[in-house]
């Protein structure tokens, strides 16, 4: 049996077809972008209709060539904090304001004069990022206080484009783990939080679990979709919680997703939200299964390693990374004393960001190229190390996914200098894999998602540490 899910991201909208074996069957996307708000032409949204748009021209696609009796449900994962007000009918009283947008930027920055930052924290355990839908909210109430007053719900994304399919209104919990509004002990939303903001509970509505089935495919989604008309329409929600879900990782496993951004995050029973963790930048989320909590930290990755390549690099053509990473590989660890301190440790105590260091007549691109990698597994081990204490357990290894996970010289860099196995699992789709997981259980394929993730066989490639983490440890005086 076969699972449709739909994958809307920042940069592509996705139709995603998936059978029981974790095996992508067929795929197909569209481009996807922001628009400016037509209110205000310097802030930006998302278009909703446009992205519904993708979405059922990508699904037709997909499902062309597939037996209807072959699909067994259908789900929807997206970028988290996102969302907008509706009616009673599903019409949006107002655009769907992207993370990408500046307009909240201020509103983060003041956002004491509701509660306190410190209490806000430590009740949601959300980082104080100007993108989460707290500041949405306050945005509106402060621009547009009637909106919200008529509004019947606010809809995160995957509930606005699981209305679409079924007609139903049903925000998810780990969307709502996102907004920096929820109780993340109580796995809800948090009525100090709320009534600082002047703000009903009943404008979310009740949460839905991942796995439950809030609807069935319409007979206008059908007609638009090409998914057959009652096909179940199951919750899944924020793609970071089934990314981790769908690698496979165990409890007080860690996971990196490498990408232009590095995500280090663990599946933990409990986690702190003290003054140490705002510090730490750590944010906790709601795993997908009921218990559990998502610790994790992030920062710039890749995008720094391909700003690299665009300015050191751009002789070596398009794609310039294989030579690269063969150079950089001759390269003694300790890059011959150049050190790059990330842009991410700009508000760190004592460390000014964006700087590189011990550069002599002699350095090549490669050393530098190399010393970007250092910095980067360093970072690991510091995320590792907060992570660890914020979830009060240790590891020895950190399952790796995503482009950044291609990169061999990098894998043992991670393993030098963090000191533990990095394991490599061939499952690239890790989103739509976990969440195709939850429709199989949601539609009788499985008795649970982790039963049905046990049927998926996942291979693992390991880099262990080399005779170089002491030299690491050493260089880094760790």
């Amino acid at each position: 049996m076969i699972s449709i899910v739909f994958d809307c991201g920042a940069t592509n909208v996705r139709a995603v077809a998936i059978n029981e074996e974790g095996e992508i069957v067929r795929s197909k996307s569209f481009p996807n972008n922001t628009q400016a708000d037509p209110g205000y032409p310097q802030y930006l949204i998302w278009d909703v209709y446009e992205i519904w748009d993708k979405m059922c021209m990508a699904c037709r696609e997909v499902v062309k060539d597939i037996d209807p009796a072959e699909i067994a449900g259908v789900t929807v994962t997206t970028f988290g904090v996102d969302g907008a007000p509706v009616d009673r009918s599903g019409k949006l009283l107002y655009p769907m304001i992207s993370w990408q947008c500046e307009r909240t930027v201020q509103v983060m920055k003041e956002i004491d004069r509701y509660m306190p930052l410190e209490k806000i924290y430590s009740e949601s355990a959300v980082q104080p990022f100007n993108f989460n839908t707290i500041n949405k909210i306050v945005w509106l109430k402060e621009n547009h206080p009637g909106i919200l007053e008529k509004a019947h719900r606010f809809l995160f994304a995957p509930a606005i484009f699981g209305m679409f399919l079924s007609g139903e209104m049903a925000n998810g919990i780990t969307m709502a783990g996102t907004s920096m509004m929820t109780a993340k002990r109580n796995r809800d939303f948090s009525d100090n939080i709320l009534s600082s903001l002047g703000v009903s509970r009943n404008l979310f509505g009740p949460l839905s679990e991942p796995g439950e089935i809030s609807g069935k495919i319409s007979s206008e989604a059908s007609q638009r979709t090409g998914l057959p008309r009652g096909l179940p329409v199951v919750i899944s929600g924020h793609d970071t919680q089934f990314a981790i879900f769908g690698s496979g990782a165990g409890i007080n496993q860690p996971v990196l997703s490498s990408g232009t951004w590095e995500i280090l995050m663990v599946r933990s029973e409990t986690f702190l939200s003290g003054p140490e963790q705002l510090k730490n930048k750590i944010t906790t989320e709601l795993d997908p299964i009921k218990g559990y909590y998502n610790i994790g930290n992030q920062w710039i990755a890749s995008g720094m390693l391909e700003w690299a390549g665009r300015n050191f690099f751009h002789d070596l053509g398009s794609n310039p990374y294989k030579e690269m990473i063969e150079m950089a590989e001759k390269v003694p660890p300790g890059s011959k004393g150049v050190r790059i301190i990330p842009a991410f440790y700009e508000e760190s105590e004592g460390k000014g960001g964006g700087q590189i260091s011990g550069l002599t007549m002699g350095t090549t691109r490669y050393e530098i190229y190399r010393a970007m990698l250092e910095s980067l597994a360093l970072k690991l081990r510091e995320g590792k190390k907060a992570i660890e204490e914020a979830g009060g357990f240790r590891s020895d290894s950190i399952l790796c996914v995503g482009g950044g996970s291609k990169n061999r010289l990098w894998n043992q860099l991670r393993a030098d200098i963090a000191e533990v196995e990095i394991k490599v699992i061939d499952k690239k789709e890790t989103t739509v894999l976990g969440a195709s997981l939850f429709v199989q259980s949601a539609c009788g394929l499985a008795k649970s998602p982790d039963e049905a993730r046990r049927k998926i066989n996942y291979k693992t490639e390991v880099f262990k540490p080399s005779e170089n983490a002491l030299i690491y440890r050493n260089l880094f005086e760790y």
